[in-house]
């Protein structure tokens, strides 16, 4: 069974969306969401979701840069972007994320449901556009998901980044700095992925070694 997410503040089209992969995928578990943080709180509150749809364009924070967190964070999970804009430029801007594919509002049915199947099936889906002649004069550079230890910028962190960083320092759990700067824990996540990505850095023990030396110059 496959679990999916359809992130959209548009209830018109999310109940579409619904019906569309409710009859062309066999015991899919379809999950709704109308903003960013009910995206997070599903992701965080379900044992595993494996397709997350979402709009870009729906109330929350969906910079490239969250975009980039949410995949850190939820490494399982395939993320796809559907939207009613088919630019080239915004296509591959979320390939350039590191997304797994990009769906048009005005595509068919059939259309939808196959690229679906696609990017579960571990595939990247990009729609038709991409191939038109002259797509090729734009490529594709991505440059998500590398690692380089060591090699962020602790000063390029926002203040929030900074609180959750200090208290990561303090050998803090996600729960106990969620509970500590009264945010949710889902919210907690998505701050420590940044940071790792910030840092370079794989995990929480490459991450101290960082954290001593700049809570010693501040």
């Amino acid at each position: 069974m496959y679990k999916i997410v359809i992130a959209d503040d548009h209830g018109l089209y999310r109940r579409g969306l619904r019906l569309a992969l409710s009859a062309g995928i066999e015991d899919a578990e379809i999950l709704e969401a109308t903003c960013f943080d009910a995206v997070v709180s599903l992701l965080a509150e379900q044992e595993c979701v494996n397709l997350a749809m979402l709009d870009l364009n729906m109330p929350g924070l969906f910079t490239q840069d969250v975009l980039g967190d949410v995949l850190v964070a939820y490494p399982n999970t395939r993320f796809a972007i559907v939207s009613g804009n088919d630019s080239r430029s915004e296509i591959l801007t979320a390939l350039n994320v590191g997304l797994h594919g990009y769906i048009v509002k005005s595509q068919s049915d059939e259309e939808v449901v196959l690229a679906v199947k696609e990017i579960l099936s571990g595939r990247i889906y990009v729609p038709a556009l991409l191939s038109r002649p002259g797509s090729h004069q734009q490529p594709i550079d991505v440059r998500y998901g590398g690692s380089n230890a060591g090699g962020g910028s602790l000063e390029r962190l926002t203040p929030r980044q900074k609180d959750v960083l200090r208290l990561m320092a303090e050998g803090y759990s996600n729960k106990e700095i969620a509970r500590d700067l009264d945010i949710a824990e889902a919210t907690t996540k998505i701050h420590v992925a940044a940071i790792m990505r910030e840092l370079g850095v794989r995990n929480r023990t490459e991450a101290a070694v960082l954290i001593k030396t700049w809570l010693g110059s501040v």
